[in-house]
């Protein structure tokens, strides 16, 4: 197995999944960073045994460099993205793919042209407990789906948004809770489903109002293209970062994901079915321990490009992402909105 060089561009919270991930990737070696914090950069490179860059784009002119991970706040990831595929790189990128509908379609026609491939992280898709319950549903014993709900309630300061000024405004993050913290759930909800066919949602910004341009809170209505209807509900405001409460009700019974833990409640018995771990390393718990599996599965993909590939491309991160902005355009519509329309 050749191995492939990576570089890391941006050196905020997110990077450290990837350069963890990294180091445990078969096949895979960090040789690059860039980071426009010079100190930072510097001291981060040194700390993984890597060149430093200031300015991505002498790195992404470097012949040795295979693939970039894209670290960077939102509105930097549609030019970022579409220069290291044009500079024949494979790209790695951080949820969103962009900060709209139509940057995500700019990027997609990019990456069909490109050479390299392009993954967007959803890592949430490679929990332990969203791969049990993809497979529950298509073994079909708990009957048709009826209906899906999901809750997470996350704490979110404002100190969180002024020590990162481009957080919490439209303009560099896209929003704020919606397209940050709860378009994972989103999206394992469209993913589950099977897609969704409209929705009517309303936000609106409670704790942190007069701190964030956006919304800290969200609430929607959701149908399938199944026939499902589903309940979202999420919030910035609580006072802990509490695990995903998610349940799908079946004809024949449910599945209740509850502190990380997957059961399945058929005929009066509660089953537990599996579990997810919890990251081994300095990593924020509440992300989860799928930036391993989603990045290893990605250079598995580019290592075996004959392979039926399993990673999330750019016309699966535009759903969720769609959905987002449906639910803002509802909430100032008061409208149903069929999401990419």
């Amino acid at each position: 197995m050749n191995t492939l060089n990576a570089a890391i561009v941006g050196g905020g919270a997110i990077h450290l999944c990837h350069a963890l991930a990294l180091q445990q990737v078969p096949g895979a070696q960090l040789q690059a960073l860039a980071e426009i914090d010079s100190d930072k950069g510097q001291a981060l490179a040194q700390t993984y045994g890597c060149r430093f860059y200031r300015d991505y784009h002498a790195l992404l002119g470097s012949d040795d460099i295979d693939v970039v991970h894209i670290c960077t706040p939102h509105h930097l990831h549609k030019t970022m993205v579409m220069e290291a595929l044009a500079a024949g790189k494979h790209v790695f990128c951080e949820k969103p793919i962009g900060l709209d509908g139509r940057e995500a379609a700019d990027i997609a026609a990019a990456a069909a042209r490109a050479p390299g491939r392009l993954a967007v992280c959803y890592q949430n898709r490679l929990n332990p407990t969203s791969r049990q319950i993809i497979s529950e549903l298509a073994g079909g014993t708990l009957g048709k789906m009826v209906g899906m709900s999901a809750v997470l309630t996350w704490s979110r300061g404002g100190s969180y948004y002024t020590h990162s000024p481009w957080r919490g405004r439209y303009a560099t993050e896209g929003g704020s809770l919606l397209i940050n913290q709860a378009i994972h759930t989103l999206d394992l909800m469209q993913w589950f489903a099977g897609g969704v066919a409209r929705v009517k949602g309303v936000v609106d910004s409670g704790e942190l109002a007069g701190v964030t341009e956006a919304e800290d809170s969200a609430m929607a209505t959701l149908h399938f293209h199944n026939g499902a209807r589903g309940l979202f509900y999420a919030s910035n405001s609580y006072t802990t970062d509490a695990p995903l409460l998610l349940e799908i009700h079946c004809e024949a019974g449910m599945l209740q994901l509850r502190d990380n833990r997957l059961w399945r409640v058929c005929a009066g018995a509660r089953t537990l079915l599996i579990s997810d771990p919890t990251p081994e390393s300095d990593a924020k718990a509440y992300w989860g321990a799928g930036h391993l599996a989603a990045i290893r599965q990605f250079y598995q993909a580019l290592h075996h490009p004959s392979a039926p590939a399993d990673y999330t491309p750019v016309e699966e991160a535009k759903k969720s992402l769609a959905i987002v902005e449906a639910i803002y355009r509802s909430s100032q519509t008061r409208q149903w909105v069929t999401p990419g329309r």
